[in-house]
């Protein structure tokens, strides 16, 4: 996939117009057309604020590598996304939750539960983190089943 090809998919997935874009970085909606059709390429500055507007590594952007299909291309591409960034377009909170007073003492024993719980049943990260997300999560549709 081009590099335009990923700039207007990313685009697209984001739900923005070239006006949008063009907007945020200080450029043309034409120069935005441009860049998607493969007639030019963003300056280096330009392509690293649009990694960074569409939640994907700077290397992602410009390298040759394809979106394929496959489970191994896809599971590449959502390592690459910065999923804090991303969902908290939707979810205001994640993005500011880290200002709140008192938050670094939550954070502190949730990471020593996620070390002790790894521990404790000799788990990998991953296979800690998908643990106890769906405990967190089952945790959550019990307290909106209650509401």
């Amino acid at each position: 996939m081009s590099l335009g090809e990923k700039l207007l998919q990313l685009r697209k997935m984001e739900g923005l117009s070239q006006e949008d874009v063009a907007e945020k970085l200080g450029v043309s909606r034409q120069t935005v057309s441009k860049w998607e059709t493969d007639h030019t390429v963003p300056e280096l500055v330009k392509a690293k604020l649009l990694s960074q507007l569409y939640n994907v590594s700077y290397d992602y952007l410009i390298s040759g590598n394809h979106i394929g299909g496959d489970v191994t291309s896809i599971e590449m591409i959502v390592d690459e996304i910065d999923w804090t960034s991303a969902w908290s377009k939707k979810y205001p909170i994640l993005a500011s939750y880290q200002g709140i007073k008192g938050i670094d003492t939550y954070r502190e024993q949730v990471s020593q539960l996620y070390d002790d719980f790894k521990k404790e049943f000799d788990l990998n990260d991953v296979d800690t983190v998908l643990i106890v997300k769906d405990i967190l999560y089952q945790k959550y549709k019990m307290a909106k089943k209650l509401r």
